[in-house]
């Protein structure tokens, strides 16, 4: 199973980071030791004094496939969820800083919680989704499918380019603004639709 994330892919987010926008997506993996189930804890790292939630939609791969056709990628996927992608952002800026991958910044153990999956036909438009993060009871990240840069069919097209995508995947589709530090003790809770789909703490 493979973790497969995208950098980038909503404008305000590119801006409060002072990023530039990319000309294709920015594609970044997690291994499957990131992954946080539904009820466990994400446990704060030791390495890192500022890491931050990053809120997804999160997109479930249902079956095998390599080269896929943009018009095709709806096949290939039935469900949806949200997860976090936390990032060790102390960690990352000095890694950019000389040019070095992100993953020790992006792919710690427990660094990617996901909640349970629900049908993508609950949903009349994938890409009109609202969704949201919660911190403490604060709203702290709120965005709309509809501001991606690449919607979720091109992505999957894109990335099954370069990987063949298995059933299981998960692929986390970017982040909205708002992104910003947890500490031991907060308890976040992420939404689609107003739904609640994910509870953790963080200790």
């Amino acid at each position: 199973m493979k973790i497969i994330c995208v950098g980038r892919n909503y404008a305000e987010h590119i801006q409060e980071l002072n990023n530039e926008q990319p000309d294709a997506p920015v594609i970044f993996m997690k291994p499957d030791t990131a992954l946080l189930r539904p009820g466990e804890t994400f446990y704060y790292p030791e390495f890192s004094e500022d890491v931050h939630h990053e809120v997804e939609v999160v997109v479930k791969i249902s079956k095998m496939g390599k080269f896929i056709e943009e018009k095709f990628a709806h096949k290939y996927y039935d469900e949806i969820g949200v997860g976090i992608d936390f990032t060790a952002r102390d960690v990352q800026s000095k890694l950019k800083a000389k040019g070095l991958p992100w993953e020790l910044a992006k792919a710690f153990n427990g660094s990617a919680p996901v909640s349970d999956f629900v049908s993508k036909s609950d949903y009349a438009d994938l890409q009109d989704l609202n969704f949201k993060l919660e911190v403490n009871g604060e709203t702290r990240q709120q965005g709309n499918t509809s501001m991606m840069l690449y919607r979720i069919d091109y992505l999957i097209s894109f990335v099954s380019q370069y990987f063949t995508l298995k059933t299981g995947d998960l692929i986390f589709t970017g982040t909205p603004k708002g992104v910003a530090a947890v500490k031991p003790g907060d308890r976040l809770v992420a939404s689609i639709e107003g739904k609640t789909m994910l509870e953790l703490d963080v200790k």
